[in-house]
């Protein structure tokens, strides 16, 4: 997942590979770490296998492999792109998934709360999650003069969703947005449709319901 992607660091001075300090500050977090310290500790607590494993560094000298201290943990992380991590991340749990192929993709966003602009305003992030699992595969932070609808295109790109199922509710209910799901992405759409729209929801409700799954079935 993470071999491939972009060293952030000036090359002198290097001593541990930069995927395997993602993928030992990746499994410190997924072992329960939410501070830099507490991941230089998981790290530094980690056994001879464990490194090997995760790609450390070997000490020739010393005979043995040398975890990343928290200042190159700390170091690393603060450098790197957050946006190219997270998508890699999202990457590799779309592909990781026992359901990645059948599994309905959900487009959803929140506000988060306490996470601030240097402009104050708030971040918002936008989010593509697995119905079943739950597990987020993707996000993009929208930005402060713009708004959901123009980045779902963007969230979408990347992933491969031929044939899935995409929800979202009714902000994304829009004609362009449903266009690029079924003639660029190949999948299907189930979009939300309240009061706002009246004009549509009016058509919606106007339509024999016996063309529809499973009544058509039925009467065929």
């Amino acid at each position: 997942m993470v071999r491939n992607l972009p060293d952030c660091r000036k090359p002198r001075g290097i001593r541990h590979r930069y995927y395997a300090v993602l993928t030992i500050a990746l499994a410190a977090v997924l072992s329960g770490a939410r501070s830099f310290i507490a991941i230089g500790e998981l790290a530094a607590a980690l056994t001879q296998s464990q490194l090997k494993r995760l790609g450390a560094r070997f000490n020739r000298k010393k005979q043995r492999y040398d975890a990343p201290s928290e200042s190159t943990l700390r170091r690393v992380l603060q450098s790197s792109d957050a946006s190219v991590l997270d998508n890699a991340l999202g990457h590799w749990l779309y592909q990781q998934s026992d359901d990645a192929d059948t599994d309905a993709l959900a487009i959803d966003g929140k506000t988060l709360r306490g996470a601030r602009r240097p402009d104050g305003s708030q971040v918002h992030l936008l989010s593509a999650f697995l119905h079943q699992q739950g597990i987020t595969v993707a996000q993009r932070e929208v930005g402060a003069k713009t708004n959901e609808i123009p980045e779902l295109p963007h969230l979408l790109q990347p992933l491969d969703v031929s044939g899935r199922v995409i929800t979202a509710d009714a902000m994304h209910t829009q004609k362009k947005t449903a266009r690029f799901i079924i003639e660029e992405k190949e999948a299907d759409y189930v979009f939300t449709v309240k009061d706002n729209q009246k004009t549509l929801r009016e058509d919606i409700a106007a339509l024999d319901k016996s063309a529809f799954s499973p009544s058509a079935s039925d009467s065929g």
